[in-house]
């Protein structure tokens, strides 16, 4: 028996909501998936994370080449973030790895305001990254500054010598692999060094002069290698303002337009756990509780010690020690 027109054309209009309602069906499924596997990345979870707030970012401890980081400050510029507050305490590390972060620190502030906080020192390096900034708020206390390079290597000839050992080698020039610590440094060998830190100084002062607005008086008086307070600083033009996180939030309300009510969400920029600093800690913190204090100390010298090798093996140095000639 023929089925009544009604009947049909129900039939059709039935089919045309199940097929709508299998491709919404899909479609939801897709964008859950999706979202599962973004949420799933640690750049999905930050870019989630600082949504609608002003990104805060560390840079602690030594500085060195680091593509992670990087990486990190990349994914920050694409972020939702409203502003970014980057927080230093560090000083320094090899010039190779503090130019990588103030160049990662630059594009990163074309796309979003951008203010420094110094919280207890930005030296050399440290203060090569914090200049990346068009603001820079430092504590009374801090100290900021160390404005210089260097290039360190250790002799052993007298060891040597005592020792009764003698390293020989076959080179293809002069200057191929000097100084390299067995022998006496040549002239010309140590000509070479000083042409190479004397240049990378020349451009470390070029850019404080630019980026801190100086003229050459101001620039002789503090680009001397020592370091500067706070107090002492502001009137260097070295920072701009003495103050805290809460300092920079405001300059950031009152001259970047950023909203006042906006909450500030840390942005880690490269977690690591292969250099067993946790373990290192543990284990000092162990043998603290033991009565063993000295050799907890061991532990904490030989992993500083141990930095300071590997950023050596980097290049130049510029970086700030207490005690240090630089």
């Amino acid at each position: 028996m023929p089925l009544d027109s009604d009947v049909i054309v129900d039939r059709r209009r039935m089919r045309r909501k199940l097929t709508f309602w299998r491709v919404a069906a899909v479609a939801v499924a897709i964008a859950a998936i999706l979202t599962v596997g973004v949420l799933a990345t640690p750049a999905g979870r930050q870019a989630l994370a600082v949504s609608g707030s002003i990104a805060r970012v560390n840079i602690e401890g030594l500085i060195r080449s680091d593509t992670e980081r990087v990486e990190a400050l990349g994914r920050l510029e694409k972020s939702p973030a409203a502003a970014v507050v980057v927080h230093i305490n560090s000083p320094g590390g090899t010039t190779a790895g503090s130019e990588q972060l103030y160049d990662a620190l630059v594009r990163l502030k074309a796309k979003k305001p951008l203010v420094v906080v110094v919280d207890g020192l930005a030296a050399s390096g440290g203060y090569i990254t914090a200049i990346a900034a068009d603001h820079i708020v430092a504590q009374q206390t801090s100290l900021v500054g160390s404005i210089g390079v260097l290039f360190q290597f250790p002799n052993f000839t007298e060891l040597m010598k005592t020792v009764g050992v003698k390293v020989e080698e076959v080179k293809s020039s002069p200057l191929k692999a000097a100084p390299n610590g067995f022998e006496p440094t040549s002239e010309a060998a140590r000509a070479a060094l000083d042409a190479l830190v004397k240049d990378t100084y020349a451009w470390f002062r070029g850019l404080v002069k630019e980026r801190r607005g100086m003229d050459d008086a101001l620039l002789e008086k503090v680009a001397d290698g020592r370091v500067f307070t706070g107090r002492q600083a502001v009137d260097l033009k070295l920072i701009d303002q003495l103050g805290d996180e809460k300092t920079a939030i405001a300059w950031l309300v009152a001259n970047r337009n950023v909203k006042s009510d906006l909450p500030v969400r840390d942005f880690k920029l490269t977690p690591r756990f292969s250099d067993l600093t946790f373990l290192r800690t543990a284990a000092s913190i162990t043998l603290d509780a033991l009565g063993l204090s000295a050799m907890a100390r061991q532990i904490e010298q030989a992993d500083v010690a141990q930095a300071i090798e590997q950023l050596g093996a980097g290049g130049m140095l510029a970086l700030w020690r207490p005690g240090a000639s630089n």
